[in-house]
């Protein structure tokens, strides 16, 4: 499995866009995050994150297929974390490790250290995989709606 990151830019905001609703919809469906969740996002959310100094927006590519994408926020300072927002795996690519193997390339890419990112607590397979990862919890949790809170990480 050749897992690699593509750097992406505002003229692939639309393809982004699609995916991300792809990827959250059930998500969404879920826990009716309406608010908070990618899946209902518009483009023009996707277009000013690429517009970002700070962001660095992959497409996440099995072989030459385009399977997700990940946002890295890194303002370049010294002392300040990375973070992850978002991450996400087509659905009928999931369970794959494609996920894992594109945090470690992020990491690689961008330096090892002074990560966070947050996810949602009631996923246990999303929080195993940061976990997994070496990301440990703050103890900052956000109560998003009844259904659904916001566990927060740092590695």
């Amino acid at each position: 499995m050749e897992v690699s990151l593509v750097r992406a830019d505002v003229s692939n905001a639309g393809e982004i866009h699609a995916m991300q609703i792809e990827a959250f919809r059930k998500l969404l469906e879920k826990y009716q995050d309406f608010d908070t969740s990618p899946a209902s996002e518009g483009v023009e959310k996707v277009e000013a994150r690429l517009k970002q100094d700070s962001t660095w927006f992959y497409f996440i590519c099995l072989g030459e297929k385009k399977v997700g994408a990940v946002r890295v926020v890194d303002t370049k300072e010294s002392g300040k974390n990375k973070r992850i927002s978002p991450i996400f795996i087509l659905p009928q690519f999931q369970g794959r490790g494609i996920a894992q193997e594109a945090i470690r390339l992020c990491e690689e890419a961008h330096g090892s250290g002074q990560w966070e990112l947050d996810t949602i607590l009631q996923e246990p397979g999303n929080c195993h995989l940061y976990e997994k990862m070496g990301y440990r919890r703050t103890g900052r949790m956000e109560v998003v709606n009844e259904r659904l809170t916001l566990v927060f990480y740092q590695k």
